[in-house]
Formats: structure tokens, C-alpha cells, sequence
């Protein structure tokens, strides 16, 4: 366990009109998931949610009664502020500076899902910080904060006490990354299972990625996967992988194909694969240094192998994702 698990977090959300539900939502149920099965005999994060009035309009006619941004409001630990099409609204209304600002100025961790990214760059927060978002607001928010090292594709990236993510679902993986780092590995996993959903996604993983669905087949190898993920140009045959899951090689192979529906050899293909993806959509490195990278040998057995998997070459798959950002 953790050091910090021993103290309680205060955690507070900050929404606006017309934001995404999805990106307040997916955090507030990680953190009180953790609060319900944490274990540690205290709840480790206090959540509140706040806003500039006491009645906000998140969407068409619903509204949410919430406690009211004041002066004398305790200071958070972590502000997390969501996306949505208000936001830059948001960031206009004169309170912004003369509460919301001045608030997130206290914060130790600051977190941002999706466009919410926005008001953490008006609020001079990310200058000189690696921060993702929403692949639709990488140029404007380009335009806001030119000094922010903006990385484009990843669905989540921590820089030091600023965490930012694509919005909607990757704010549950943001959350759950938060969540391992405070209270440990376990917690976050029995936080996972519990929302039935994967809790091994990367942060550097493409928003565009298949990953997810090919991995969440079976908890039991979601740390072989991962183990993979992060290991792509050393070896990976089945006696490699049957080492690390602490097998036989009959019995890993015999087990793993029952529970995934895919042989491991395929199942490491499909991994350096989504990871080949990653690369040829968030970089201009050359197909030799990515094949080589993704322990897929050689340029030409990339192609063949990249072509096969997603019907489209990685030159025009690269060219075509460019054309439409």
C-alpha cells in the first residue's frame, strides 16, 4: 500500500453548462468506487462538486443543483474540470478568472477530460506541459496555448501535477491511472472489475485504437498484456510469455486460447500492430524504425502484416489521418 493511502483526498469537479456528462461522470464513479472498496477502514477521497451558480444547465432543460464556488470554499487536492460544447463559455464568464482560476491555483493535481483542457490553458496552467485532448480540439487548443506540448493521439498524459485525456471513456482510464498512483495496483483492479470495464489500457494508447476490446477478453492475462505492450522489440514467443505468466508452455497456450479466442503468437501480432498504429498516427518516424520498434522486423513485413490487419497500407493510413486533421 501506498504511503498516501493513508490520507484523504478532497476531490473537487467543477462543471459548467453544457458540458459532456460522460467526462463528469466516468471520474466521479472511479473516485466513489474507490471510496466503496478501498478497504482501508476511511474513504479516501472526499468529492464535491461545484460550480459558479447553484443551479447549472448541463444540457437541454436538465439542471444540477451544486455547491457554489466561494471564497472561503476548502481547498481541493485535485480539480478536475470536464469538457463540452460550454466551455469556452465557460472560459468567458468573468467569474472565471475571479473564482475558477483562483481555485484551481490552490489544487496539487489538476485533471482535465476532454475539451476541459481548454479553461486549464486560459487559466495559464499548461504552458510547457505535455497535455493531450479531444482529437477535435488539438488545433484550437494550439491556438490557445502554443507553448503547451501538445500530443496528439494519446488517450491520456500526466505531466507532473497537470493530468489532461481525450473525454468521454478515457477519462474513466485518466481516472483509474489517478487512482493506481494513490491507493496501489489492487484497488484500481477491483475498481475495474467492479465497472466491468479493462483496466490495463495505456495512456499512450491511439484514441482511435481496437486495443481495448482485444485485450478486456480476460482479466487474468490483462498484465501479460501490458507486460507486452511495453516490451515490443524484445522477445515474445510463447516460451517468453509462458515465463512471465508462470506456465507451462501447454498449459499458458491451452489457457490463453480458451480465454482470449486467439493464440498468443496472433494476440502479440494484433499488440505490435495496434502499437505500429499508434506510432504511424502520432509520428513521422520512418516505417523501418517503427517496425522495428513494434518487434516486427523489417519494413516490408510491416506492410504485409499492417495491410492484412486493417485493409489499408500505412503509408496511405498516414497520409489519410493527416488529411483530416
Amino acid at each position: 500500500m501506498h504511503h498516501e493511502s493513508m490520507h484523504i483526498k478532497s476531490v473537487h469537479l467543477f462543471i459548467h453548462p453544457r458540458l459532456n456528462l460522460l467526462d463528469m461522470a466516468g471520474l466521479i464513479e472511479v473516485f466513489s468506487a474507490a471510496n466503496r472498496l478501498a478497504r482501508l477502514g476511511h474513504e479516501p477521497y472526499t468529492i464535491s462538486i461545484l460550480a459558479l451558480n447553484k443551479k447549472t444547465d448541463v444540457w437541454n432543460h436538465t439542471s444540477m443543483e451544486t455547491e457554489t464556488l466561494q471564497p472561503d470554499t476548502s481547498t481541493p487536492h485535485t480539480l478536475i474540470i470536464p469538457g463540452g460544447p460550454g466551455i469556452q463559455n465557460f472560459c468567458k464568464d468573468p467569474r472565471f478568472h475571479t473564482h475558477f482560476v483562483k481555485h484551481a491555483n490552490k489544487a496539487e493535481r489538476l485533471i482535465s477530460v476532454g475539451t476541459g483542457v481548454l479553461a486549464l490553458a486560459r487559466a495559464g496552467k499548461i504552458d510547457g506541459r505535455k497535455v493531450t485532448t479531444h482529437w477535435s480540439a488539438y488545433d484550437e487548443l494550439e491556438e490557445i496555448c502554443p507553448s503547451a506540448l501538445i500530443q496528439r493521439g494519446p488517450i491520456y498524459i500526466n505531466d507532473g501535477p497537470i493530468w489532461t485525456s481525450a473525454g468521454i471513456a478515457s477519462g474513466i482510464d485518466l481516472a483509474l491511472s489517478i487512482v493506481e498512483e494513490d491507493l496501489g495496483y489492487s484497488v484500481a483492479l477491483e475498481i475495474a472489475r467492479h465497472l466491468v470495464i479493462f483496466l490495463k489500457r495505456p495512456g499512450n494508447q491511439n484514441q482511435f485504437s481496437s486495443l481495448l476490446n482485444l485485450q478486456s477478453k480476460s482479466s487474468q492475462f490483462s498484465d501479460l498484456h501490458a507486460w507486452i505492450h511495453g516490451s515490443l522489440s524484445t522477445n515474445l514467443s510463447v516460451p517468453a510469455l509462458a515465463n512471465f505468466m508462470k506456465m507451462s508452455e501447454r498449459t499458458f497456450t491451452r489457457k490463453y486460447t480458451e480465454s482470449t479466442g486467439k493464440t498468443p503468437g496472433k494476440m502479440v501480432d494484433i499488440i505490435r500492430l495496434e502499437a505500429a498504429l499508434d506510432i504511424l498516427a502520432y509520428s513521422n518516424s520512418p516505417l523501418k524504425t517503427i517496425a522495428q520498434h513494434c518487434g516486427l522486423g523489417s519494413e516490408s513485413t510491416l506492410i504485409r502484416k499492417f495491410a492484412r490487419r486493417f485493409g489499408i497500407t500505412p503509408k496511405k493510413f498516414r497520409s489519410h489521418l493527416k488529411s483530416t486533421q
